[in-house]
């Protein structure tokens, strides 16, 4: 199995190897970046490159690590012996399976995505270490021990909001997508954007990046964001010289796709007021 990008995802070759990598060593994958970077779509490219079911496990603040492998639904079990229902007599009636358990079962290989892992408590990787480095656990209720059919290949994403712990990261290929460069980011706009007038994108990531790298900025715009912009850009039909920037006004153009804070608005408001007010 290799995996160079798709014709819908722009892949480095930096992202490929790491990618590679990870499934030779058989590995999860820990993807890092900033957000709006592509970490939860690489999952689903590297699905539909090598031909792969998805399976996606989306991480939140209240999510356990037990979750993954199975949940038993003892309050079912209990109204349903009230009942008289005879399904209580089987346990495993109530075993409800989790992702882990769903990609250890799996006929086929699938690749697994476990999205936004630093969300769930700190605890919550450390809980995953020997299912994703033995590929089976142990069903206490039932006495099973679940293997997987087929290894798959995980997919960790992170945004980097907490550190994970090292046993985690020694388990794990590490890879940190970084921001693309101008060449790669007009790479990326012709696989959204087919056919886009080339000065409109020269003009476009011109004044994204002046916007990006504005000293100050509290949350610079992603690439999903410039994509976003883009979007309006052509809808509008504007003209590059409608999106240089001026001192009377150093918002960009549709500026509510790219400053998503209203700190950041302020800063660029500012900016214009003392470019009039020093003439």
């Amino acid at each position: 199995m290799h995996f160079s990008g798709t014709a819908d995802y722009v892949a480095t070759g930096d992202l490929a190897i790491a990618v590679n990598a990870a499934i030779r060593l058989e590995r999860p994958l820990l993807v890092k970046g900033e957000p709006g970077t592509g970490k939860t779509e690489l999952a689903v490219q590297v699905a539909r490159s090598l031909g792969l079911p998805l399976l996606e496990w989306s991480v939140k603040s209240t999510t356990r690590a037990q979750q993954g492998l199975y949940e038993y639904d003892a309050v079912s079990r209990l109204r349903d012996s009230q009942l008289g229902d005879a399904r209580v007599h089987d346990i495993s009636n109530y075993i409800r399976r989790g992702k882990l358990w769903q990609a250890f079962a799996a006929e086929e290989r699938v690749v697994l995505l476990i999205d936004e892992i630093d969300k769930a408590d700190i605890e919550f990787p450390n809980d995953l270490l020997q299912e994703l480095d033995r590929m089976e656990f142990h069903v206490y209720e039932t006495g099973e021990t679940v293997r997987a059919r087929k290894r798959p290949i995980v997919i960790i994403t992170s945004n980097n909001e907490k550190d994970l712990p090292d046993a985690f990261l020694r388990r794990c290929f590490f890879h940190y997508i970084r921001f693309p460069d101008a060449e790669t980011l007009a790479r990326i706009v012709d696989v959204h954007f087919p056919g886009i007038k080339p000065e409109l994108v020269r003009a476009a990531l011109t004044r994204f990046f002046e916007v990006r790298e504005t000293p100050g900025l509290k949350k610079k715009p992603s690439t999903s964001e410039v994509l976003d912009w883009l979007k309006l850009l052509v809808a509008e039909d504007l003209a590059p010289a409608d999106l240089q920037a001026s001192p009377r006004d150093a918002l960009p153009r549709l500026h509510g796709a790219l400053l998503k804070n209203e700190q950041d608005v302020h800063l660029f408001e500012r900016l214009a007021f003392m470019a009039r007010r020093n003439g």
